[in-house]
């Protein structure tokens, strides 16, 4: 790679990194997972909006860690945006590091996939929503007596 192909992959990580795509965290999201790195401490949320025919809506990221984390999050939620969840169960880690540019060594390259690897997992993660419960307004119900009636 010549110098000037590395310095403008360096400046697509900065502004990644700087000015992100979709940080936050997406109120209406239909999936969601998180995920560190223990070696490191990066951290990622990515919250997903899925449409009635399985295409994603909305993608979305929070967390906190390095530049190559955190601009790979980034990354990602742009790309993944109008996939189909069979395009983006598809997406492999080698398009994933692809996608975010300049060669990582084996301990760089665990801080930016890990974005693909929460994705992976929200993508099975559907968010449960509360009004979902089965007799959400009082205790649990096991069918048998209560114990005022066993007396």
């Amino acid at each position: 790679m010549s110098p000037s192909e590395h310095d403008i992959y360096q400046e697509h990580v900065l502004e990644h990194y700087e000015d992100p795509y979709h940080r936050g965290s997406l109120a209406d999201a239909t999936h969601s997972d998180e995920g560190n790195n223990p070696l490191c401490g990066d951290v990622i949320q990515i919250d997903l909006k899925l449409s009635e025919d399985g295409r994603i809506e909305q993608a979305w990221f929070d967390g906190e860690g390095c530049k190559i984390s955190q601009a790979s999050a980034s990354m990602l939620t742009e790309a993944i945006e109008g996939k189909s969840l069979d395009e983006v169960k598809a997406f492999s880690a080698e398009e994933m590091l692809k996608l975010f540019g300049p060669r990582l060594t084996p301990n760089r390259q665990k801080c930016c996939l890990l974005s693909w690897r929460v994705l992976q997992s929200a993508v099975h993660s559907p968010v449960r929503d509360i009004d979902d419960d089965e007799d959400s307004n009082g205790p649990p119900r096991f069918g048998g007596p209560s114990l005022s009636e066993e007396s």
